[in-house]
C-alpha cells in the first residue's frame, strides 16, 4: 500500500508541477500542494526502499560531485548568426523565400541564458549537459534537476534530446543579491552570470535555493515521430509537459515577422527574465534541410540583436586605473542603473579629453550606453540638469599606483605611468600574459595574479613559471585547494608548447596585437630571428606599419626585456612558429579585406583562414585591394570597393570555399 501511495503522489506532484510551472494554470493551491509534498517527503523517510532519484522531492538538491564530467554532443550545439536592423531581418526572409520558395517563419524570444540540451531514455531524464564549446559540454544534470518546470520522467520509449535555455528570473536574481550584499559578497554583474554561476556548483542545494528555470525551442529528433515544423514541434513539447515560451508567433514575410519582432522588443522590461534578442527560424523542416548549415551556424535561423541601450543616471566620481602598458584609463563610478540586462555601477571616460570634449563634471547626470551590448560608456552630460554641485575634474599628473610620474605621448589621447615596475602594470601585464588570446593559462585571471602579487608570490611574467617550485605553499592559501593548484600548474606547463605568436602576443609589445604577433611569427619563423630584423625589414611585414616596426624594435633592445626572454626559454618556453606555412591557394598572394557579418565565422577567424590560405590580409581598401570579402551590414568597405572596382565576394562563395578546403 505504502509504495501504490508514494508512487500516486510523484505521479500528483508532477502534474501539479506541469500545471504551475510549465502551463501557468495551478490546478490546487499552494497550500494543497504543501501537503502533498509533505506527506511524500514523510513516506519516502519512512520507506527507503522505494527511493527514487527522480521523485519530485530530489527536486530540493543535495547531489555533492567533485567535478564536471565531459560529454560529447551526438549533433553539434550551434550558435546563431546575427542581423541588426529591418533590412537584415528583411534580407533574411528574402534569402529563405529564394532558397526554399516559403517565407513561413517563427519568431522566438531569444532567452539571456545559458543553452542545455537534456536527454531522456526508458522514460526519465538521462543527463544534461551545457552547450560547452559546441563539441563537448559539462554533464550538469544534478543542477538542472532542480528545475521545477522540467519534467524528469516521460510517457516516451525513445531516446530524445531536447534544447533549450536555462536562465534565473529577475525576481530571483535581485533576491540573491541582495543576501550577498548584506553578507558583503561581490555581486553578480547580471541574470545571465547568476545562472552561469549557478549551473557550475558541485553541490546542486545552492542551484535549489536559487531557483533556476528554463524554455526549451528545440526538438532535434521531432521528424521520427511525425512532425513537420518547428511550430508544431514547440506544441508537442509543451503537450509532453516542457515549458515553452509563449511568446511565439508563426509569421508568413517580412512584413508580419518585423510587426512580431517590434511588438515583442515592446514587452522586453515587462519580462520577468531578460532576453538579449529575437530569434527568427524557418519553420518548415524540408526548408531548413534545403538551406542547410555552415561550419557554425544554421542558416535557416538567425538571431535579431537589439540595438545599444541607453540610461541616465548620475556620476558620483571618477577614478583611474592602469594597463599594462602603463596605460591611463579614467573611468566613472554611477549610481547603479540598469542597462541592457546588467545593472551598471562603472563606465570608461576613455581618456582626458573625451572628458573635456564632452565637458563630463562629478556629480553631473551623464547618458551610459554599452558599446556593442558589452563596454558600458559615458556618450554624454546632462549640462541642463545641472544643480550647482557640479565639479570639473582635474586630471592626474602622477600615478595612482605607484605615484610615478604620467606622460603623454606625441600624437596620442592617453596618459601613460612610465615606471616599469607600478604595481598595476605589473598586474596587468601578468594577466594579459596569461590571458586567452595570448598564453591561455587557465585559471591565471586577474584575482589571482592579484592574489598571488600581494603575497609576493607573482612578481614578473617569468615567475609564473617558477609556481611549480611553490607548490607546497600554494596549496594552503585561502581559496585554493591541492586540485586546484595541480590543475593551474599544468595549464602552465602546457602553456609551454604554445606556438610563437601566442608569446608575442603575451609580451605586450606596444601595437603588436594577435594579427600582428601572428604574421610576425609566420614570416620570421623564431623569436631569434625577430629579435635581429631592423625596422626597415619589419615595416615591410603584412600589418607592421612604421610605427609598430619602432616599437618592435624598441622592446627588444630594452635590456631588461631581453633578460625575461632569454629565462623564458631556459624555463622550456617555446620560441618557434608552429603554424603551418601558407598553402598555395587562389587566394595566394592577394590582398583581401574582409567586411560585414559572416555566418558561422568571426571576422578573426575568416582572416587567419585566409592567410593560411596565402593571403595578405588588410584592413583598408585601397587600389592595391584585390579582393573584398563581404558579409551582411558590409558598409562603406564594400562600397569603396565597388567605386575603386577591386573584386568582391558574397560570403556565401567564400564559405563554399572554406568548405572545399575542408
Amino acid at each position: 500500500m505504502s509504495k501504490e501511495r508514494i508512487d500516486a503522489l510523484r505521479q500528483l506532484i508532477r502534474q501539479y508541477n506541469t500545471e504551475y510551472y510549465a502551463y501557468d494554470q495551478p490546478s490546487v493551491s499552494d497550500a494543497e500542494y504543501d501537503r502533498v509534498m509533505h506527506e511524500l517527503q514523510e513516506l519516502e523517510k519512512q520507506f527507503p526502499e522505494y527511493g527514487d532519484p527522480e521523485s519530485p522531492t530530489q527536486k530540493v538538491g543535495g547531489a555533492i560531485l567533485d567535478s564536471f564530467r565531459k560529454i560529447k554532443h551526438k549533433r553539434p550545439m550551434l550558435s546563431l548568426g546575427n542581423v541588426y536592423n529591418r533590412d537584415e531581418v528583411f534580407a533574411f526572409v528574402q534569402r529563405v523565400k529564394e532558397e526554399t520558395g516559403n517565407e513561413d517563419i517563427v519568431v522566438e524570444l531569444k532567452i539571456d541564458g545559458l543553452a542545455m540540451s537534456v536527454w531522456y531514455a526508458e522514460k526519465k531524464l538521462n543527463y544534461a549537459v551545457t552547450r560547452g564549446d559546441g563539441e563537448v559540454g559539462e554533464d550538469v544534470t544534478h543542477n538542472v534537476r532542480t528545475i521545477k518546470s522540467l519534467p524528469t520522467t516521460l510517457d516516451l520509449e525513445n531516446e530524445i534530446e531536447v534544447r533549450g535555455e536555462v536562465y534565473l528570473p529577475k525576481k530571483n536574481f535581485d533576491e540573491i543579491n541582495r543576501i550577498k550584499n548584506e553578507a558583503g559578497e561581490e555581486l553578480f554583474a547580471n541574470p545571465r552570470n547568476a545562472a552561469a554561476g549557478t549551473i557550475r556548483q558541485l553541490d546542486s542545494s545552492i542551484a535549489a535555493k536559487r531557483g533556476l528555470d528554463a524554455f526549451w525551442y528545440y526538438f532535434p529528433d521531432a521528424e521520427s515521430f511525425g512532425l513537420n515544423s518547428h511550430y508544431e514541434s514547440l506544441q508537442w513539447l509543451k503537450a509532453k509537459g516542457f515549458k515553452t515560451n509563449p511568446y511565439t508567433k508563426r509569421c508568413k514575410g517580412a512584413d508580419e515577422v518585423w510587426e512580431a519582432i517590434e511588438g515583442f522588443t515592446e514587452l522586453r522590461s515587462e519580462l520577468p527574465y531578460e532576453i538579449d534578442g529575437i530569434v527568427l527560424k524557418a519553420d518548415r523542416f524540408a526548408d531548413q534541410k534545403t538551406m542547410g548549415y555552415t561550419a557554425r551556424t544554421p542558416r535557416w535561423a538567425s538571431a535579431y540583436k537589439f540595438p545599444a541601450e541607453e540610461a541616465t543616471t548620475r556620476l558620483v566620481d571618477i577614478f583611474i586605473t592602469v594597463g599594462r602598458t602603463g596605460r591611463i584609463t579614467p573611468n566613472a563610478k554611477l549610481e547603479p542603473v540598469r542597462l541592457a540586462g546588467t545593472s551598471v555601477a562603472f563606465a570608461t571616460l576613455h581618456n582626458q579629453d573625451n572628458i573635456a570634449d564632452k565637458d563630463i563634471r562629478i556629480h553631473d547626470f551623464v547618458v551610459v550606453r554599452k558599446a556593442g551590448e558589452i563596454i558600458p560608456e559615458v556618450v554624454r552630460s546632462l549640462a541642463e540638469k545641472r544643480d550647482g554641485s557640479q565639479v570639473p575634474y582635474v586630471f592626474p599628473d602622477t600615478c595612482p599606483s605607484c605615484g610615478g610620474r604620467l606622460e603623454r605621448l606625441p600624437q596620442e589621447a592617453s596618459h601613460y605611468c612610465i615606471n616599469p615596475d607600478c604595481p598595476a602594470r605589473v598586474i596587468e601585464s601578468i594577466q594579459h600574459f596569461a590571458s586567452r588570446d595570448a598564453m591561455n593559462i587557465e585559471g591565471l585571471g586577474y584575482k589571482t595574479v592579484e592574489q598571488f602579487h600581494s603575497l609576493g608570490i607573482l612578481e614578473t611574467i617569468e615567475s609564473i613559471y617558477t609556481l611549480k617550485d611553490r607548490r607546497e605553499e600554494l596549496i594552503v592559501l585561502p581559496g585554493w585547494k591541492e586540485k586546484s593548484i595541480d590543475k593551474l600548474l599544468n595549464a602552465i606547463e602546457t602553456s609551454k608548447q604554445n606556438s610563437l605568436e601566442k608569446l608575442l602576443t603575451g609580451l605586450g609589445i606596444r601595437q603588436v596585437g594577435e594579427k600582428a604577433a601572428r604574421s610576425l611569427a609566420i614570416h620570421f619563423e623564431t623569436l631569434e630571428n625577430l629579435q635581429d630584423a631592423d625596422e626597415e625589414t619589419l615595416s615591410r611585414i603584412d600589418d607592421v606599419g612604421g610605427i609598430t616596426a619602432a616599437s618592435i624594435r624598441s622592446f627588444f633592445v630594452e635590456e631588461h626585456n631581453i633578460d625575461l626572454l632569454n629565462r623564458l626559454k631556459i624555463h622550456g618556453v617555446n620560441t618557434t612558429c608552429l603554424i603551418p606555412k601558407p598553402k598555395q591557394s587562389r587566394f595566394s598572394g592577394l590582398s583581401v579585406v574582409v567586411t560585414g557579418s559572416i555566418e558561422g565565422m568571426g571576422r578573426s577567424e575568416a582572416e587567419a583562414w585566409l592567410a593560411n590560405a596565402g593571403a595578405k590580409v588588410s584592413s583598408a581598401v585601397s587600389k592595391k585591394t584585390d579582393l573584398v570579402v563581404y558579409g551582411e551590414a558590409a558598409g562603406s568597405k564594400l562600397q569603396k570597393a565597388r567605386e575603386l572596382g577591386v573584386s568582391v565576394m558574397s560570403a556565401d562563395e567564400f564559405l563554399e570555399e572554406v568548405k572545399r578546403d575542408a
